[in-house]
């Protein structure tokens, strides 16, 4: 799940269990599979596979996997997927974006409508959140007594960084979405340990949920969406207040 607490979000991850692992794997190898059909199975000409062997290392995909999810995905052509994004509102309005890589377009369609009509929201037409978001590349380090901000600061902005904020125990650096990864890259070959760094979609504002009910049905709706094997990333704009 991705949304605007991107540290919240990577702490959600980091907890996940083996079997919620293992689908974080599976979707990644998805969206190589798209990618190697587009651009070829070579990551030195194919920007995108190379930007999503980065992200199947920073989830802590075996080297293994990847060389053989490449290789699968290259002599695979009876499988196809199709991208699609799909926008919608969940209980009182919160804005959602949900990206699916599905073989499937109609199951993935009705699954995903009966999830946010059995929770109090609604599938609508294209476009009609994805204006309140932004497309950006967040990166997150952990705090260490050894990283000079200033330092940091420099660094990141010379690697192509746009911004770098400092929260609690994080910096959070933004950049481009098109440059997260090269970004990461040269951050961690300064030495700099990267929690994550990936493309994102930050919104310009959020929505706390003041009836327990929604935040219930809210929670619902994104771990059902989060459990579907055809989504592959969910935006929204819900801020928990406890965070």
């Amino acid at each position: 799940m991705a949304g605007h607490s991107k540290w919240k979000n990577i702490m959600h991850k980091k907890e996940k269990t083996d079997a919620q692992r293992a689908k974080i794997f599976t979707k990644i190898g998805k969206e190589m599979t798209i990618a190697i059909r587009e651009g070829g199975a070579d990551a030195s000409s194919n920007s995108r596979l190379r930007d999503l062997i980065t992200k199947a290392k920073q989830n802590n995909v075996p080297n293994d996997n990847i060389d053989r999810i490449i290789k699968k995905a290259g002599n695979a052509d009876d499988i196809t997927y199709e991208e699609i994004i799909y926008e919608g509102y969940g209980p009182s309005g919160v804005a959602v974006i949900v990206t699916t890589a599905t073989d499937n377009r109609n199951r993935t369609a009705s699954d995903l409508r009966h999830y946010f009509d059995k929770y109090g929201g609604n599938l609508g037409q294209t476009g009609c959140v994805s204006y309140m978001f932004t497309d950006k590349g967040i990166i997150i380090i952990e705090k260490d007594h050894s990283i000079d901000e200033e330092r940091l600061m420099e660094d990141a902005l010379d690697a192509g960084a746009e911004d770098i904020s400092s929260e609690d125990d994080i910096y959070e650096i933004i950049t481009g979405p098109n440059d997260v990864y090269t970004v990461t890259a040269a951050l961690e070959q300064k030495g700099y340990k990267i929690i994550s760094g990936e493309r994102d979609k930050i919104p310009e504002s959020n929505i706390i949920l003041e009836n327990e009910e929604d935040i219930k049905k809210m929670n619902m709706l994104l771990e059902l969406l989060e459990d579907n094997d055809d989504v592959q990333e969910v935006y929204h704009n819900w801020e928990n207040r406890e965070e």
